[in-house]
């Protein structure tokens, strides 16, 4: 991005040591045509309360050696380049310790969940009793995602 003029004054006064007009530094800038780039506002985070919750059954118990026993989910951000994110949402059987499937999107949404969880049940012939734990994010206490987990 490019800096403002009071940012570019800062920097010439304190790290080059050199003493200038801001004033000048505007103007310079403004012949160049050179705009400051002003970053979007954030949007206010808005707290919702969950359609729907379960009970944490799980409740910290991580010693499980059966397949397909316990299911573990969470979606993860990460940062790429300026300013860009991408998200991670997996789904972990704590029984054999491995990723059961995986998915990568451009944003957090409930689609992203929801091809992670159908990517899961594809994989595994005998859904049932399977107990499936999160987080609570929004993803997982939605009426859709609850109904899919009754469907299996």
């Amino acid at each position: 991005g490019i800096y403002g003029y009071r940012r570019i004054y800062i920097y010439i006064r304190l790290k080059l040591g050199k003493q200038v007009n801001r004033k000048r530094i505007y103007r310079l800038m403004k012949e160049l045509n050179l705009k400051a780039v002003i970053r979007q506002k954030r949007k206010p985070y808005r707290r919702s309360t969950p359609q729907i919750t379960s009970e944490n059954k799980l409740n910290r118990q991580f010693d499980i050696d059966t397949p397909n026993k316990v299911w573990l989910t969470d979606v993860t951000e990460f940062k790429i380049k300026e300013g860009s994110k991408i998200y991670l949402s997996a789904i972990y059987d704590l029984g054999v310790k491995r990723i059961v499937s995986y998915e990568l999107g451009p944003s957090n949404n409930n689609q992203l969940v929801f091809k992670t969880f159908n990517q899961a049940i594809e994989k595994v012939e005998n859904t049932k009793g399977i107990l499936f734990h999160s987080d609570r994010g929004f993803q997982y206490t939605s009426k859709t995602f609850k109904h899919m987990l009754d469907e299996c």
